[in-house]
C-alpha cells in the first residue's frame, strides 16, 4: 500500500509536527488562559452532542 520511503517520512512528519504544535503552544500558553477561558465546556458540549447522535443512530436503526 505505502512504500517504505513514504511510511519514514510519515512518521518523520509526525513526529516534527507534534513537536512544533507543543513549542507553540508552550508559548502561547498565557494568551490562551487569558482570551480562552472556558473553552473546555464548549468541547465537552460538542462531543455530548456527538454521542447523543450516535445513541440516535442506533437506537433509530433498531
Amino acid at each position: 500500500m505505502f512504500t517504505q520511503g513514504q511510511l519514514i517520512f510519515a512518521v518523520c512528519f509526525i513526529i516534527a509536527f507534534v513537536i512544533a504544535a507543543v513549542f507553540v503552544y508552550r508559548k502561547d500558553k498565557t494568551l490562551h488562559s487569558q482570551h480562552y477561558k472556558g473553552a473546555y465546556r464548549v468541547l465537552i458540549v460538542f462531543l455530548l452532542f456527538i454521542a447523543f447522535l450516535f445513541v440516535m443512530k442506533s437506537y433509530l436503526k433498531h
